[in-house]
């Protein structure tokens, strides 16, 4: 997939997966899917992570015990090395010639095996020195989490993504460091390398990206008055699991082994800037659109295993193909249910903007859930999201998952119309601290019905233009369009087969129902 973050940062993932029935590599990285597991083992959660479970009521069971040693060592004794182990999927990841996957297939305990998706590659031209976020600090109103004092404090936030060169030294990020916000570092992409060459060696312009991101979750620089993200007094463990500019297979792995890790150590909130969906070399190892589907990928299983059993939060960019003609789509782990899926948003209509990647009509649910802005990608809208719910852990820590993506939903400006190009619209931080309060919001969305081919609607805005979202149905939007406002009064020509239209007034939401 061509994943692109505009102007300063130019990102090209190229994750797919391979196509059944499709010819493969002669020798390759497969997961190798196993058969129970001892039960007698003891979880690998740290106490912090079991103390949390206990608090959100989330069962111990099998995918919190490890792979079985019995099994790892008769693969061993076969030759096999294995290179990842997977709790949650059951599976360990190695690197397999044919003859060896046909002595790996023959063992009792071995389910299956599935090639690993290649590896994500990451291209740059200069990075984001200093990224202007203050526009969507305005549209999400982070003002008004200023005011009630929520800055993510005793929040612990997961970042996976490439390299955070550099992170240690920038200035929108020396408060985070100096106060020790940063506890663990892993590279897994070279796990034997002493942990501070995360923070120092520059392989390629895509190191910047995971600073980058860090920087939209918690950056601040106080002698310039400018916030560029809301989590500034959260602690953080950073995961680099994609080395860029480089294309192997494996990385995939790399991705749910540092899942694991982090649901060990108790996280509960994590941001992945990181999407898998086509643009290899060979096409038929590239995924297909139809295959963003919630659970033919192994890391959407793993993101749902995460959201359903571990009581994590994953935020997800949706992915940059929106201009992509022969894609367009989300990329996944952004299609599975429980993750919170960010799509990006102009800064003034807040409608999608081009490039932002739109949902699948296939998937029974909405996706994204929804969108803010930025000009740089997905990539730097998921991370204000992820400090937006961070903000509401501090605000009532007993929140589960599932509970703060659903209030981040309700407080975005569409809901409940939500559709297929922004999900419910932007956050807005006075509604989500209204909801944790358990307080009713102030009306802001209505619907009427419309018959024939035109429908004129007075409408309350002093802005020239609004964003118009025509649907063929509840979500799916057929186009949209900036529609012009004269003297308070906006008219809508309907087109062939919509049956829904979304205006969005920013403010207030109307939904016309044609009959």
């Amino acid at each position: 997939m061509n994943h692109v973050v505009r102007r300063c940062l130019r990102l090209l993932w190229l994750l797919p997966g391979l196509a059944w029935g499709q010819p493969e590599p002669a020798n390759t990285n497969y997961w190798i899917l196993l058969e129970g597991k001892d039960i007698t083992a003891p979880p690998a959660l740290s106490p912090a992570a079991l103390a949390r479970r206990q608090l959100q009521q989330l069962p111990i069971d099998d995918t919190d015990r490890p792979v079985s040693a019995a099994y790892l060592h008769q693969l061993q004794q076969t030759g096999i090395r294995p290179l990842r182990q997977s709790r949650w999927l059951n599976a360990v990841s190695a690197r397999l010639t044919y003859e060896q996957r046909r002595q790996v297939l023959a063992l009792p305990f071995v389910k299956s095996i599935q090639p690993i998706d290649p590896a994500l590659i990451i291209t740059a031209t200069e990075p984001v020195s200093k990224p202007q976020l203050a526009p969507v600090m305005t549209q999400i109103q982070a003002p008004d989490f200023v005011r009630a004092g929520l800055t993510g404090r005793f929040v612990t936030i997961g970042v996976i993504d490439a390299g955070f060169f550099g992170a240690d030294s920038a200035n929108a990020l020396k408060h985070v460091f100096s106060r020790e916000g940063v506890r663990l570092v892993r590279d897994y992409v070279h796990p034997n390398r002493p942990k501070t060459n995360l923070l120092r060696t520059l392989e390629s312009m895509s190191d910047f990206h995971g600073t980058e991101v860090l920087a939209a979750i918690a950056g601040t620089d106080p002698t310039e008055n400018i916030q560029y993200g809301l989590a500034t007094d959260a602690t953080f463990y950073l995961a680099r699991t994609d080395q860029g500019n480089r294309e192997y297979r494996g990385e995939e792995d790399n991705w749910v082994a540092a899942m694991e890790w982090m649901d060990s150590l108790g996280v509960r909130l994590i941001n992945t800037s990181l999407g898998y969906a086509k643009g290899m070399s060979n096409p038929k190892e590239n995924y297909e659109p139809r295959q963003m589907d919630g659970h033919t990928s192994l890391i959407s299983r793993a993101a749902q295993i995460a959201a359903d059993k571990k009581g994590i939060l994953i935020v997800v960019s949706a992915g940059n193909e929106g201009d992509d003609r022969s894609w367009r789509i989300i990329s996944t782990p952004a299609d599975a249910q429980g993750v919170l899926a960010i799509g990006a948003t102009n800064a003034k209509l807040w409608n999608r903007i081009g490039y932002s990647s739109i949902g699948p009509e296939s998937l029974p649910y909405l996706k994204p859930n929804v969108s803010c802005f930025s000009l740089y990608g997905t990539s730097l809208s998921a991370p204000v999201i992820t400090g937006f719910a961070a903000c509401l852990m501090q605000a009532n820590p007993k929140l589960t998952n599932k509970q703060v993506m659903e209030i981040i939903e309700k407080s975005s400006h569409l809901y409940p119309y939500g559709n297929n190009y922004v999900g419910y619209g932007v956050p807005q931080a006075s509604r989500a601290l209204a909801l944790v309060k358990n307080q009713s919001l102030p009306a802001t969305a209505r619907s009427i019905k419309a018959s024939g081919k035109s429908l004129t609607l007075d409408v309350n805005t002093a802005e020239p233009a609004v964003s118009v979202f025509h649907k063929k149905d509840a979500t799916h939007v057929l186009q949209q369009e900036a529609a012009k406002v004269s003297s308070g009064k906006l008219t809508l020509k309907r087109s062939s087969g919509e049956k829904q239209t979304t205006v969005d007034l920013i403010r207030e939401v109307i939904e016309v129902v044609w009959e």
